[in-house]
């Protein structure tokens, strides 16, 4: 897709794309800061979209926001989204500093899910950052919260779960929590790892 009236961004498509290209090259450009300082990939993998027209567009609707470019761009803050699946608990914190610090970045909303867990489990860092104008929603975690949020997601909108609801999503909290634990156990691990090799 490129620059086009007939989406909802109407001509701005082209300066969004900009906008994203710019956010997902300097995260980039940050890792490998990071790595050059720890030696070791802060980053597992980077993941990027602008929101479909259709997705957009129902959005616009849930929220009751007329379907223009005015309520994409400005009403709705997510036409840009990342997500940043980072190796270790503290490089979620890492990259979030690295993205503050970057020139012409807003800082317009975060929630910290990790220190926060959401009721049902749920970990991650998310940010809203405006860029060139734009609003970017960021989300930051570990691979063990992006594996969990990605089954958990898939199993949320299965149909006929039947009368194990409450036992299915007391697991999913279970889970969520023991993967917690995980990711602050391979933390202690590498920090471990990191201090004999500085011994040496």
């Amino acid at each position: 897709m490129n620059g086009s009236e007939n989406t909802i961004y109407g001509e701005s498509y082209d300066k969004l794309k900009a906008v994203m290209d710019r956010l997902t090259e300097s995260i980039t450009e940050a890792a490998e800061r990071i790595k050059e300082k720890t030696g070791m990939e802060p980053i597992e993998h980077l993941k990027y979209r602008i929101k479909s027209d259709e997705s957009m567009r129902e959005k616009c609707r849930r929220k009751g926001l007329p379907e223009t470019e005015d309520s994409a761009l400005h009403k709705v803050h997510d036409a840009i989204g990342l997500r940043v699946v980072c190796t270790f608990l503290d490089d979620v914190y890492a990259i979030r500093d690295c993205i503050k610090s970057l020139e012409g970045i807003e800082v317009f909303r975060e929630k910290d899910y990790i220190r926060n867990v959401k009721p049902n489990g749920y970990r991650s860092y998310h940010m809203i950052v405006m860029l060139g104008g734009f609003f970017a929603e960021i989300q930051i975690r570990t691979i063990s919260m992006d594996t969990w949020a990605a089954l958990e997601h898939h199993m949320r909108y299965k149909k006929n779960i039947g009368g194990n609801t409450a036992l299915i999503f007391e697991e999913l909290k279970r889970c969520a929590d023991e993967l917690a634990a995980t990711d602050a156990s391979m933390l202690t691990i590498r920090n471990m790892i990191n201090e004999e090799d500085g011994r040496q």
